[in-house]
């Protein structure tokens, strides 16, 4: 069935918008069952080692104190494929902050103030938590992220660059994020007549379902997970997190309802992270400034509870022509939190690396920084060979320029200024995967006129709500506002998480064939619909299962104007100005808030976000909002997100691709590109903060401005 234009592609307002605003939406930890306690979670005081006791008497002998589970008395569980979630269930210590007890209390005063309460001893071991280029002992993962190979190398790297006219080597040190979302995470946990019932802040309600499931040994159908309103998640969200656990493992023990919200200051050691990266890129290129030769080389970290790898090398094979190409991923295990899925893992950090390596092969080429990035467009895809289903990285760039006013740009860095502050302008391209995962979903017809549409489907924010209706609404040819949306629980058809911008793409097309086969068996019925309704449901497992013999990526430009001050040194940014193509646009309305979301996050990667690892205590320093810095809407007076029209038969029946994370990508060093055009220095190590440009500039004078 064709899609018409009547309700995709119009500015829709979020249908929960006035909820929210409002205090009606509710979140996991605002369930309030009869009876409910409150846990506070007590985390590990030692870098590694064991628990050799805990002193609970005292613990629960305060008022409303009713348990403190440790590993000897807790629930015992069965693993499943996370052992970050083992919890409990021994005594050892990976690493700091783990979690190595649980109190359960009437309030979430008295749990709080029973966890401060709580005497652990331990049996204090070495660690191992600096992240090095030389340690002897990285190794090169089969796969990392994603399930791409570790590493990669194609015609002779060194060769090549060896022997190419124009080459850039550089190094780049990107230092660990961390998600931090509005609503932190938390759960509510019931245990009813033998079912389990829980809300919970999650990407997935249906993962969160079936670890449990195999955890406390309950079949899947006799747990409910709801995760109707999720405040932000950017990947820390992803699969089930220690507070969901917890929360089950306490109103097992205590036989009550529990709720559950970790604490933010305990977030960077249990929720996962970016890791740190030490990225080399080597760009060999012909005097024109076509690439020859490009390697590029990430040292990152991994836990020794859980490997994870952000697969950072991974859009280097993606991006410009590299007839010679060498990218690998190497892996330090160390005692360290276990790092996890951010916003755009994989491309936020190796694109960094990659754009701000354009920017020098420009300028040692002599050649403007757009111009090279378009005379090195691949025919294919260099790593597969495959075409591209579409590629408009050319058209963001020319008309992302034109917008931006690019062509009036002094190449020259360092000269232009209003009185103490250095301007400067940059751009960096970005580039994201096209995700798809299988997807069911339901679609009714009620004898009143009206649609319900069921899928599993999870809003962190985003408008998953508005956007399905959207779909539902265009294959049935009726009214937006006859059609109803239930999404957010595990008893729903099961659906992929929200996670690789894949959502919409996965669940939309399970929504249009389930709403288009409704609207071809309404088509048949003489007698129109019957008094109880008629439902559909439809699954994409077909549809989904082959490798598609496209390479699909969305892809974009972002520009930005600084300023640097040259007494301060502080760096703030003028402009901000994205270009994107991505498909179909479904919605310009929650688009633009996705797309500005994304780069909003890509200011904070260059400028604010930093998280330190103390060697000595083998923690990150700054674990809360306070030391952990946030963009806030004040940090940019002037934000726009732009898309071309794209048109991707290869995709899905709406012909979209994912927007959530593109935005992220290129922002970070389109704003270090800029830093750079404007102090004339290149600065390796964001966040490019004060200290950083100032001693810079101690060490080479800014000429004093001639209008004063």
């Amino acid at each position: 069935m064709k899609l018409s234009a009547r309700a995709l592609g119009a500015d829709t307002v979020r249908r929960e918008a006035r909820d929210k605003v409002t205090g009606r939406a509710r979140y996991a930890a605002e369930a309030r069952p009869a009876g409910r306690a409150h846990a506070w979670p007590v985390a590990a005081g030692v870098p590694r080692g064991r628990v050799t006791a805990v002193d609970a008497g005292a613990v629960l002998a305060l008022p409303g104190v009713l348990a403190v589970l440790t590993h000897e008395n807790a629930p015992r569980l069965t693993p499943c494929d996370d052992p970050t979630l083992s919890l409990l269930q021994d005594a050892r210590v990976p690493h700091r902050g783990w979690y190595v007890a649980l109190v359960v209390a009437d309030t979430l005063e008295n749990a709080r103030a029973g966890a401060a309460a709580v005497h652990v001893t331990y049996a204090a071991e070495d660690h191992d938590v600096r992240l090095t280029r030389d340690r002897p002992d990285l190794y090169t993962p089969d796969e990392v992220n994603g399930g791409y190979p570790g590493a990669r190398e194609r015609g002779d790297a060194d060769g090549a660059f060896a022997a190419a006219e124009v080459r850039v080597d550089a190094a780049y040190t990107l230092t660990a994020l961390h998600n931090h979302p509005m609503e932190p995470h938390a759960s509510t946990a019931e245990w009813r007549d033998g079912r389990l019932i829980v809300h919970d802040s999650s990407q997935g309600a249906g993962t969160v379902r079936d670890v449990l499931a195999k955890m406390f040994g309950v079949d899947r159908h006799d747990i409910t997970v709801v995760s109707e309103h999720v405040g932000g998640g950017f990947g820390s969200k992803g699969t089930p997190r220690p507070q969901v656990v917890l929360a089950a493992m306490a109103a097992r023990h205590t036989g009550r309802p529990v709720t559950l919200a970790l604490p933010r200051r305990q977030l960077a050691a249990v929720v996962g992270h970016r890791a740190p990266t030490l990225q080399r890129v080597r760009i060999g290129a012909r005097a024109d400034g076509v690439i020859t030769s490009l390697d590029h080389d990430v040292v990152t970290h991994t836990s020794r509870v859980r490997e994870f790898v952000e697969q950072a090398a991974v859009p280097a094979r993606v991006m410009y022509t590299s007839p010679n190409s060498r990218t690998v991923h190497r892996v330090a295990s160390l005692d360290v939190p276990t790092p996890s899925w951010m916003r755009a893992p994989g491309e936020a950090s190796g694109m960094y690396a990659l754009e701000s390596a354009m920017d020098e092969l420009a300028s040692a080429a002599g050649i403007d920084p757009v111009e090279l990035r378009v005379r090195n467009e691949p025919d294919t895809e260099p790593d597969s060979g495959r075409p591209f289903s579409s590629r408009g990285l050319v058209a963001c760039l020319r008309e992302g320029a034109r917008r931006f006013g690019w062509q009036d740009r002094d190449p020259r860095p360092g000269v232009r200024r209003e009185g103490a502050l250095l301007l400067g302008t940059g751009v960096a391209a970005s580039t994201y995967p096209v995700l798809i995962g299988p997807s069911r979903a339901g679609a009714h017809a009620a004898a009143d006129g009206t649609y319900r549409i069921t899928v599993n489907a999870t809003d962190l924010g985003t408008g998953a709500r508005t956007v399905l209706a959207q779909i539902a609404a265009d294959a049935l040819s009726a009214p937006l506002d006859a059609v109803r949306i239930d999404i957010g629980s595990s008893d729903l058809p099961a659906a992929p998480l929200a996670g690789g911008s894949a959502g919409t793409a996965s669940w939309g097309w399970a929504v249009h064939k389930a709403a288009s086969q409704l609207a071809e068996r309404l088509a048949g019925l003489p007698g129109g619909v019957p008094a109880e309704g008629l439902t559909v449901t439809a699954d994409t497992r077909a549809e989904t299962a082959e490798e598609p013999p496209y390479a699909r990526h969305a892809f974009g430009a972002v520009f930005a104007e600084v300023q640097a001050d040259t007494v301060t040194g502080e760096v703030r940014t003028r402009r901000l100005l994205g270009m994107f193509a991505a498909g179909r646009i479904l919605n310009p309305r929650t688009a633009r808030s996705q797309f500005i979301g994304g780069m909003t996050m890509g200011l904070g990667m260059a400028l604010t976000e930093g998280s330190t690892m103390d060697d000595r205590f083998g923690d990150f320093a700054e674990c809360d909002l306070a030391t952990y810095h946030v963009p806030v809407c004040a940090d940019v007076p002037e934000v726009e997100a732009h898309w071309i029209e794209e048109h991707d038969s290869h995709l899905n029946p709406m012909g979209s691709k994912g927007i959530g994370e593109i935005g992220i990508v290129g922002t970070a060093a389109a704003i270090g590109n800029a830093v750079h055009h404007a102090v004339g220095a290149r600065l390796r190590e964001p966040p490019l903060t004060p200290d950083k440009v100032l001693a810079h500039l101690r060490r080479t004078p800014v000429a004093p401005d001639p209008g004063r």
